[in-house]
């Protein structure tokens, strides 16, 4: 590995969010990690899916897509190819997972939320970013509903951070770019609550299985660049006030 990281192995990028990028969106925001940029916009709409009819609570989903030049070389949309790719589906099944354990669905009552999150720029962590910047346009959303007293109650229960590990050369490595990444012995993705407690952890070894004191080392690691993450999210969140 002939890459220099310019950082310490435990330090993240710089990362940042950006309220009401958009105009028209519930609740919009552009998040930043390092060069990875994803645009993260809330929809909310009324009524349930069926297989929730008659269960008295909402639903949240989520979408992900990477536009075609957010990588070194274009990449046809996946709609020209007619379905979207395993890798897609997967994390947009882990960004919906992950903000679900952040809100109390009967609080939403009948109302369906839909976060799209599209990668502007991606250099790692894309999937660990999404579900952060996420987390901050759905309650940009929920304090607009709040405002506009189409809720009466909060329904978000705690934040939720996410963060990508890797490890390379037997060294834990804290959000990795995309040469770290594609270079990393471990990958690992881990979503906690703000509170500290696991929702996901998503880990693969590319190679040599891991101990699992590797494991242990990662969380501790995810753990202790929380309060990073939520400053960043609390510093966008506090100050908001939507729109009337």
């Amino acid at each position: 590995m002939t890459h220099r990281r310019k950082r310490a192995l435990n330090a993240m990028r710089p990362i940042s969010f950006h309220p009401n990028f958009t105009k028209h969106a519930d609740g919009s925001v552009l998040a930043c990690c390092g060069d990875t940029k994803v645009l993260c916009n809330t929809s909310i709409a009324e009524g349930v899916p069926k297989f929730l009819r008659e269960q008295n609570k909402g639903w949240l989903t989520a979408e992900y897509s990477m536009l075609p030049r957010a990588t070194h070389t274009r990449t046809d949309r996946e709609s020209t190819r007619g379905k979207q790719t395993g890798r897609t589906i997967e994390i947009q099944r882990l960004i919906g997972r992950s903000l679900r354990a952040a809100i109390d669905l009967y609080k939403l009552g009948d109302h369906t939320i839909t976060i799209d999150c599209d990668v502007l720029q991606a250099d790692g962590g894309t999937r660990t970013t999404a579900i952060n910047g996420a987390m901050v346009s759905l309650t940009l959303a929920m304090q607009k509903m709040q405002y506009a007293k189409k809720l009466t109650t909060d329904p978000i229960r705690h934040l939720i951070t996410a963060c990508s590990i890797g490890v390379l050369n037997q060294q834990p490595y804290l959000d990795l770019d995309y040469y770290e990444d594609s270079h990393a012995d471990v990958d690992c993705n881990i979503v906690l609550t703000e509170h500290g407690e696991l929702i996901e952890i998503q880990g693969t070894a590319e190679g040599t299985p891991f101990p699992k004191q590797t494991l242990f080392d990662m969380v501790n690691i995810a753990e202790a660049t929380q309060a990073q993450i939520l400053e960043a999210m609390r510093a966008c969140i506090s100050p908001s006030m939507p729109d009337a």
